[in-house]
């Protein structure tokens, strides 16, 4: 509170000073009388010294001394907490719309509405007796092709056969040419030397003619057998390309196998796809379908779920903040730090009171809303947190323990830069400062004071510097 100590200094009475002094109380009472008094007296005193325009005689105006008295004093220290109180609502930490993969008819619905299932129980079984078709069908092609590898490795060990006596038969020859060569030298060197013998006369010419015979003869078998190799290779061609056949047969089949072992998997998986299984443990929270109905895959336009499965045990509080408050949240997933501690408030409890913290955000502000998803992750063993239910969430955004803090009064904005007011010596003194959080109705001093110092703590944009003040002594 600031009050104006007004001093006067001793004068004649006169209307004037009567006005200037009289009680604002009673001034209602007596204005007519005093305004009758200035009349009158107005007119019989010409020699009044008046000062332009001013309604004030100046004997009075310059026997007024004003002092503003201000509340100031040191800067207190105290914890800064800025909170943020946002609404929040409930979701499970899971939730899974139960479709089917194949068309078929509802054989049987195991599960109801508010049901606890464990992870793989069957909830639903389809009938869809194509699919068991399907599954004898690949199941035959298997068999097929099983044995059509074993009439391919058969194939291939009669091919490998023939190829080892093809080859058999080539070196046999490849023998009898050495022999038959071996024979023709021989009898090519005997007709010579014969030949020579009968010209000396050692000998008749007809041992010559029978020398000569036996050497034609075994040219004769030598150019046989030559042609003969030929023959035995060109069957060695053949034997061989008979074994590469038959390997690529044998590995062909082996390849429909594989297809056919593919194909009874995928038949096997489509019949598994006829029994709905839960995907987790949890609880069952709608049911659109009996017995007999019949449902659409899951990628046609008109397939709904037939089932919703939730887990509960594990909940996810979403809360959006405004931009202006995004820039404070401290999730603990970023490098490890410990997310912001919050306090979820249960409007269908009330007093109930749940702490948590902030377990991640979405780490960007939505383009609509401006607003920064955060989740807080709790959990609900105790079945405490009811799925979509709403909460009011407290968010610790930041906090300043032991700050300096002054009052909004207290500071002084001009263009970026902040000030406070002093008293010095009783005069306003100018000090810049640095402000940092702002919580409610006071601001954190960060720099520019040392604490020893008297601070105006309100109304502090209404002084200028060198004026004079009285500081108010708290009673």
């Amino acid at each position: 509170m600031i009050r104006k100590a007004v001093t006067m200094e001793p004068k004649p009475m006169n209307p004037f000073s009567v006005f200037w002094n009289i009680d604002v109380r009673n001034s209602m009472l007596l204005g007519t009388t005093i305004l009758v008094g200035i009349t009158g007296t107005g007119c019989n005193r010409p020699d009044r010294e008046w000062t332009g325009d001013s309604k004030v005689p100046s004997e009075t105006k310059a026997s007024l001394s004003v002092v503003d008295r201000v509340s100031a004093g040191p800067v207190p220290r105290k914890s800064m907490q800025l909170y943020s109180l946002q609404p929040g609502r409930v979701e499970p930490y899971e939730q899974t719309p139960i479709l089917s993969k194949t068309s078929g008819y509802v054989e049987s619905v195991a599960v109801d509405l508010g049901d606890k299932v464990h992870k793989g129980d069957t909830l639903i079984q389809l009938r869809a007796p194509e699919y068991q078709y399907q599954v004898a069908i690949k199941l035959g092609a298997i068999e097929q092709y099983e044995a059509q590898i074993e009439q391919a490795e058969a194939a291939l060990g009669a091919s490998q056969a023939a190829e080892r006596s093809a080859l058999a038969m080539v070196q046999e020859v490849q023998a009898r040419i050495e022999r038959a060569e071996a024979q023709y030298q021989r009898w090519k060197s005997e007709s010579a030397r014969t030949r020579e013998l009968v010209a000396a006369g050692a000998v008749t010419e007809k041992l010559a003619d029978e020398t000569l015979s036996q050497f034609q003869a075994a040219a004769a078998v030598r150019n046989e057998i030559a042609a003969s190799i030929e023959s035995q290779r060109a069957k060695l061609l053949e034997a061989q390309a008979h074994v590469g056949q038959a390997q690529a047969d044998l590995k062909a089949a082996h390849a429909k196998l594989s297809v056919a072992h593919s194909e009874h998997a995928q038949s096997l998986t489509m019949v598994e796809y006829l029994t709905l299984k839960a995907p987790f443990d949890g609880v069952v929270t709608s049911r659109s379908v009996d017995a007999g109905h019949y449902v659409q895959p899951a990628g046609s336009s008109n397939a709904t779920p037939l089932l919703t499965v939730v887990n509960s045990q594990r909940v996810r509080v979403l809360v959006d903040l405004p931009e202006s408050e995004a820039f404070y949240v401290n999730a603990d997933t970023f490098q490890g730090n410990q997310g912001d501690s919050v306090e979820l408030l249960l409007p269908a409890q009330p007093g109930k009171r749940i702490a948590g913290r902030i377990t991640r955000t979405s780490a960007s502000l939505d383009a609509e809303s401006r607003s920064l998803s955060t989740q807080i992750e709790l959990d609900n063993s105790e079945g405490k947190l009811l799925m979509g239910g709403f909460v009011q969430a407290k968010i610790l955004l930041e906090e300043k323990k032991d700050a300096w803090a002054l009052p909004i009064g207290a500071v002084v904005r001009k263009n970026e830069e902040a000030y406070c007011c002093l008293v010095v010596d009783g005069k306003i003194e100018f000090r810049p400062i640095q402000t940092g959080l702002r919580v409610a109705d006071e601001f954190e001093i960060v720099s520019g004071l040392v604490g020893t110092e008297t601070v105006v703590l309100a109304r502090a944009g209404g002084f200028k510097a060198g004026q004079s003040v009285e500081v108010l002594v708290k009673k």
